[in-house]
């Protein structure tokens, strides 16, 4: 998959428009373990994303891996700068919508990191600017017209952008909103000028709404020709990398933007989630491509988001209960554990155990006892239960784990430690 730069489509009236051409313990594992994710077409599992907590049918891969494997280096990252920046945007949903202040820190001081140190000098002149980009973080997704807004934030659309410059007469800037395969598209196409060797220049021209069910083109509802200088604008690019990887943009209306033209299989997995569509072939490229690795307390401590869970059918009623919800997992390096689960603000299921990290690349999970929160008042009632745990990929930043009742968890660190 490929990633994006893009532009801004123009409001109807009243707003400039804005170019928005917007890790690590290695350990071979002896003895590799077989693991069965269920088939989309059996009836023993339920696969739950936390944002939505729909149930979906999921494809039955089966994989022969090492029982943890970590990702050493990212193959879409040039240097050290450009690997946090790209850890810094994992788990990150609708390209900067809802960023925890963890995550925009993280992801402002790499940008900041990156854009200090340089890239490409004059990125208007390469030919490392040109192709087709995808959108992966924008600061300030609400200065977009109303129609980007609703685009640009929604986890189910790529975003594209693809920037011809070069042995043309004709040099364009097109953002391409791909709503799905099967659906279509939005392509706004805008005539570009370099100015500088930093600055592009454009003017909206023509849109169109290109569906996979109608012969024809249904036009942009936004008459450019009328709008004059509103539908002009400008993108500088602030960093392009050396590979022509990534790229860093701020538009005239000061927003920034992260671009990619290749993305990494950590982010494939998370693009997955938020789409809701190949999370667990996603799974399964992460675990076959990277090398063993092993686990221990000290790494696991922290708190972990639940971003994707896959549980089994006859699950008890207190992950029925709690599957969708916001989940947050707290390992302290004394093995202590709490899971967090919330209904509402103030209104919220408490867990606790503790972990034992019994290998290298397995551990036990103990819940001893649980309470509902309403505000300050706590309903404490008996819950116990017992699971093992198979690490199928640990970093600094993922763990996917597999259960050994059938379960399967993609959780992402949640507090930039370790």
């Amino acid at each position: 998959m490929q990633c994006i730069a893009m532009v801004s489509l123009p409001a109807a009236v009243g707003s400039r428009s804005e170019c928005l051409c917007r890790p690590v313990l290695e350990q071979k594992s002896k003895t590799p373990l077989k693991w069965r994710i269920p088939s989309l077409n059996s009836d023993n599992s339920n696969t739950y994303s936390h944002k939505s907590g729909r149930k979906r049918a999921v494809p039955i891969p089966v994989i022969a891996a090492g029982a943890a494997v970590s990702l050493e280096k990212c193959d879409v990252a040039g240097n050290d700068a450009e690997r946090r920046l790209i850890e810094g945007l994992l788990g990150i949903q609708g390209r900067g919508r809802s960023t925890s202040p963890q995550q925009l820190k993280e992801v402002e001081q790499a940008i900041t990191a990156l854009e200090s140190a340089g890239g490409v000098s004059d990125p208007t002149s390469s030919s490392l600017i040109e192709g087709r980009w995808q959108l992966i973080f924008t600061t300030r997704p609400g200065t977009a017209s109303p129609i980007q807004r609703t685009f640009v934030g929604v986890d189910a659309f790529s975003v594209f952008q693809e920037i011809l410059l070069r042995d043309t007469d004709d040099p364009r800037v097109s953002n391409i909103v791909r709503f799905s395969d099967a659906v279509g598209e939005l392509k706004v196409e805008a005539a570009a000028l370099v100015k500088d060797g930093n600055r592009i220049l454009f003017q909206f021209d023509r849109a169109a709404f290109s569906f996979k069910f109608l012969p024809f083109k249904v036009p942009y509802p936004v008459p450019f020709r009328l709008l004059g200088d509103e539908a002009k604008g400008w993108l500088d690019t602030t960093y392009l990398s050396h590979t022509g990887n990534i790229r860093i943009s701020r538009g005239n209306k000061g927003t920034t933007f992260v671009l990619q033209k290749r993305i990494e299989p950590r982010q494939k997995l998370f693009l997955a989630i938020s789409t809701g569509k190949g999370v667990q072939e996603a799974i399964e490229e992460i675990v076959r491509s990277h090398n063993n690795t092993s686990v221990d307390l000290d790494f696991l401590a922290g708190k972990w988001r639940l971003m994707w869970s896959l549980q089994p059918k006859d699950e008890s009623w207190l992950e029925r209960a709690t599957n969708g919800l916001q989940n947050l997992q707290i390992v302290k390096d004394t093995g202590n554990l709490e899971n967090l689960a919330e209904f509402a603000p103030g209104f919220r299921l408490r867990s606790r155990g503790n972990v034992i990290v019994s290998s290298s690349q397995q551990c036990e999970v103990n819940i001893k006892d649980a309470a509902v929160e309403l505000g300050p008042v706590k309903l404490p009632f008996k819950s116990t239960s017992k699971l093992t745990l198979d690490f199928l990929y640990v970093d600094i930043k993922v763990c996917i784990m597999r259960g050994d009742n059938g379960s399967l968890f993609v959780h992402s660190r949640d507090d930039g430690s370790n």
